[in-house]
């Protein structure tokens, strides 16, 4: 069941218009919005598993599957996310979950990590995960990020800010779904500059971009503007860890009975849900 509620998750997400990121109006270059819909699938039977299989080992497979269906990295984000969240019943059960993280998990999320090959990874001077013989917790190395990173930053606040934000954002508009959805991706890129703008594009561009978002919720801004802003430069100012967010947020919508996937949106689709 949680593997079906995270497909339609991230189905849902890729569907809606939002600013900068891949949908069926807008590709980018080396991905397609029907590349997240196949790794959507691929990861779902795995994630319906996570509880047997182990945080670590479904970050891996997950990671592992969408390789080799679509031969890009289209979720990592979304991967480190999703597999913690299908694991526990509910919102205070989360924590739980990553409290039972071991060792074994470490070096197979690290080793998901080297898979993907996130865009402006980089190095780093203490528990490089590009270095197979790290030996640091996972909980510890996504402390030593969670200032620069919003996805390691839920490791180590219990996904306060899905919970509290981005999910509450989703729900609270009373507007159709991918409505609901473009606002609050706008409303977590005006919250805080993006994580992977800022890894790709330094800190600067990130509070620009962050900026921009608040000018379009204020009215000071087109959404258009700030759209074709982010699709410069080849994409790289892609705001793919508000998404990735987005995504997280309407799983827990979703479990939670306050959000459905409306089933009309896959007439869209080539493949069947």
């Amino acid at each position: 069941m949680n593997g079906q509620l995270a497909m339609q998750a991230c189905i849902a997400e890729v569907l809606s218009p939002k600013a900068g990121n891949v949908h069926p109006q807008a590709d980018f270059d080396d991905v397609t919005w029907l590349d997240f819909v196949t790794s959507a699938i691929v990861i779902s039977p795995i994630l319906d598993r996570a509880c047997d299989l182990g945080l670590g080992e479904t970050i891996l497979q997950c990671v592992t599957a969408t390789r080799e269906a679509v031969g890009s990295n289209t979720n990592l984000g979304i991967i480190l996310l999703l597999a913690p969240m299908c694991c526990a019943p509910g919102p205070e059960d989360v924590g739980k979950v990553l409290a039972s993280l071991d060792d074994e998990d470490a070096t197979k999320v690290y080793q998901a990590i080297r898979v993907a090959s996130p865009g402006g990874l980089g190095h780093a001077n203490i528990a490089d995960v590009n270095d197979p013989t790290t030996k640091i917790g996972l909980i510890e190395a996504m402390g030593l990020s969670a200032d620069r990173d919003a996805v390691a930053r839920q490791y180590i606040n219990s996904f306060a800010d899905v919970f509290d934000h981005v999910m509450k954002d989703i729900v609270s508009h009373g507007e159709p779904l991918d409505e609901a959805i473009v606002k609050a991706h706008l409303q977590q890129m005006a919250r805080e500059p993006d994580s992977l703008i800022m890894r790709k594009c330094g800190q600067d561009v990130a509070e620009e971009s962050q900026q921009r978002a608040k000018a379009v919720l204020a009215g000071e801004q087109t959404f258009d503007e700030l759209d074709q802003w982010l699709r410069e430069d080849g994409h790289a100012r892609n705001p793919g860890t508000s998404a990735d967010l987005i995504t997280a947020g309407l799983f827990a919508a979703m479990a939670a009975g306050q959000v459905t996937f409306p089933m009309a949106w896959a007439d869209n689709l080539p493949l069947c849900l």
